[in-house]
């Protein structure tokens, strides 16, 4: 007898991308980023940390490398999600509570971190939802 394979809704599938993105600091593995957002010209990203410039896809990676795995005992909370679905497109909103210990390796010194943000996550389906835009606003220390 064949296990049944769960198919996902779409909004839960952009619910599990949402937390694919976050849950990369706490695991540590950065590779499902690369998969879960659009290599493509069109992509662009504010983030709620330096540098607050409009980056590309390549910088965006880069940074979000760069952020997961130098904070260390991070976690997560996500609230007030919203999912609005358009045809190919998507649009998720919710505010999401980060916490952690930023470590300089130089020093070997750490630095509790608590952060609150508002983020707008926008998705194309091509054959899956992947990110095409992200935006995250800090509203709290």
């Amino acid at each position: 007898m064949s296990q049944a394979i769960p198919i996902l809704s779409d909004k839960e599938e952009i619910v599990d991308i949402v937390m694919t993105f976050f849950n990369a600091g706490k695991t540590k593995n950065v590779a499902p980023l690369g998969v879960i957002q659009l290599d493509d010209p069109r992509f662009s990203a504010y983030s709620d940390v330096p540098p607050f410039d409009l980056k590309d896809f390549a910088t965006t990676s880069a940074l979000e490398q760069l952020r997961f795995v130098s904070i260390s005992d991070y976690d997560f909370e996500l609230k007030n999600m919203r999912v609005d679905i358009f045809e190919n497109f998507a649009v998720a909103t919710f505010t999401v509570r980060q916490t952690g210990m930023v470590v300089d390796n130089y020093s070997f010194r750490g630095q509790h971190m608590t952060m609150e943000s508002r983020a707008t996550f926008v998705m194309v389906k091509y054959a899956k939802w992947k990110i095409v835009h992200l935006h995250l606003t800090k509203i709290s220390d």
